[in-house]
């Protein structure tokens, strides 16, 4: 039996290792085995190191025939995104298992950054290490698919060199930035997947702003089949989830709280997507903020409340969505808001079914249900519309831009302005 190795892995930030009885490991993976587990965290376990680099290799390894990757009770230090692959399911031990980002670091480049380059030449290279994944920005392009996103290849001086070449031109003089900001775990280009049983901590007062296209507690891109089951996701410095260009992605029974910005955003196409049963509480903005073609799709059982703005927003050709049995209460605008769009791109033939819509508002009155969107077939059956707070100055406000929904034994508590109101033109 050979012993136990220490292991510095590539792209590893430099005195970070993992602890790995390779016999049990390679025995583990072989073709041969009918379950294929590594367990990671603590003396007793496959790989006893609490970092990403752990884990990450855990993942490598069940992911050349698929299995699972078990982590122990305990706080795992991330200096990247643990990054998910096909076939893999990441269970930890409940909310002890805590995978927390470590400490953010930023810098100027002091050279204009290039479509296509691998270099940044920046101010200051301190506290940047080879593996970390980062973020390029600038004033002009600071958002979405604008942002560039890589991983440190290799460091000279005050060159960062970079695995991926940049995807827009970004000009130094206009406040060009680039930092260690990235996910927590990420799922990119792969397919059925899980992440279970877990706390994805972003330690968001030691990190700065991500953006939620490209980085989130959870991040999906590109990939179908993946679940997120029982993860706390919480003080992310962005959103909590975000999953773009995507198919038959599952979040339920998570709590989504102290995000940044959006607590779950779902977009750029994303249909056939499930949220269930979720608590989504105290993010900056949203609770949910379905994005572009977010279609046939559930959203039931979830609390959305206390968020900074609305409990659920959605738009641009949103269609054919249930939303049922949620509670959506205390946000300090809207609780439901059809935010504005062309009648080609609205949200059709979405149905809202037995929602509890109560006491949205509270930050100077909004109201229950805004609807600024010509959407067709909109249905409202078997709300409940509660004001005990006084906060919702209309149940539902349309807006001269909007639709008049179609509404089925709805129940109103007394609102200042009304049960449904329209916008005077």
């Amino acid at each position: 039996m050979k012993r136990n190795l220490l292991f510095i892995f590539l792209f590893a930030p430099i005195f970070h290792y993992a602890q790995i009885n390779t016999d049990k490991v390679d025995a583990l993976v072989s073709p041969k085995t009918a379950e294929k587990i590594i367990t990671v965290g603590g003396l007793e376990a496959d790989i006893a190191g609490f970092n990403n680099q752990s884990i990450q290799f855990a993942i490598d390894a069940v992911a050349k025939t698929g299995g699972t990757v078990k982590l122990n009770a305990g706080l795992y230090e991330l200096h990247a995104p643990v990054q998910m692959k096909s076939n893999v399911k990441l269970i930890g031990s409940g909310s002890e298992t805590i995978l927390k980002r470590g400490k953010g670091i930023q810098t100027k480049y002091i050279i204009d950054a290039d479509f296509g380059e691998l270099k940044l030449t920046v101010e200051n290279s301190d506290g940047f290490e080879i593996g970390m994944k980062i973020q390029v920005t600038d004033d002009v392009s600071d958002g979405c698919w604008n942002v560039s996103t890589a991983y440190i290849s290799d460091i000279v001086d005050n060159i960062i060199y970079i695995d991926k070449g940049l995807i827009r031109d970004y000009r130094s003089d206009k406040n060009g930035l680039i930092s260690n900001t990235s996910s927590v775990i990420e799922v990119i280009d792969a397919e059925n997947v899980s992440i279970s049983n877990l706390t994805a901590d972003g330690n968001r007062a030691e990190n700065y702003f991500a953006d939620g296209c490209n980085s989130a507690g959870v991040l999906i891109l590109r990939s179908k089949k993946v679940t997120v089951d029982n993860v706390h996701v919480k003080d992310f410095n962005g959103e909590g989830i975000s999953w773009q260009i995507t198919e038959n992605v599952t979040v339920r029974n998570s709590e989504i709280s102290g995000s940044g910005n959006t607590g779950l955003h779902p977009g750029t196409g994303s249909p056939f997507s499930i949220i269930e049963n979720n608590d989504i509480h105290h993010n900056d903005m949203d609770g949910l903020f379905i994005c572009w073609r977010v279609y046939q799709s559930q959203v039931t059982g979830n609390r959305m409340h206390h968020n900074g703005r609305f409990g659920i927003c959605t738009g641009h050709k949103d269609t054919d969505v249930i939303f049922e049995g949620n509670h959506i209460f205390d946000n300090k605008s809207d609780g439901v808001n059809l935010r504005g769009e062309r009648e080609t791109n609205a949200p059709h033939r979405n149905t809202f079914v037995k929602n509890i819509i109560e006491n949205n508002g509270s930050d100077g009155g909004a109201y229950g249900f805004s609807i600024n969107s010509p959407a067709q077939d909109l249905l409202l059956k078997e709300n409940i519309f509660k004001n005990s707070a006084k906060t919702q100055k209309a149940a539902i406000y349309v807006y001269s831009g909007g639709s008049t929904p179609k509404l089925e034994n709805n129940q109103f508590d007394e609102h200042e302005m009304g049960e449904m109101v329209f916008e005077k033109k």
